[in-house]
């Protein structure tokens, strides 16, 4: 694979670590938790979002340090 191209896992976790910041920062202003406006019905769901979001976000420290 090229150097500057990335994999899906790359993408994907991407997506969730920037879903996760956006997250954060409507909750910082508006006091709305949009991950659990939309999966509030669900919080096993709620609670893997999250868990995907922090693994994510160490799956790309770790790209960058190794």
């Amino acid at each position: 694979m090229a150097k500057n191209q990335k994999n899906p896992l790359d993408l994907l976790a991407l997506v969730l670590v920037v879903v996760g910041g956006l997250n954060w920062g409507v909750l910082g202003v508006a006091n709305l938790n949009v991950v659990t406006a939309v999966l509030g019905s669900v919080p096993l769901l709620v609670q893997l979002v999250y868990v995907l979001v922090g693994l994510s976000a160490l799956w790309l420290v770790y790209k960058e340090v190794a």
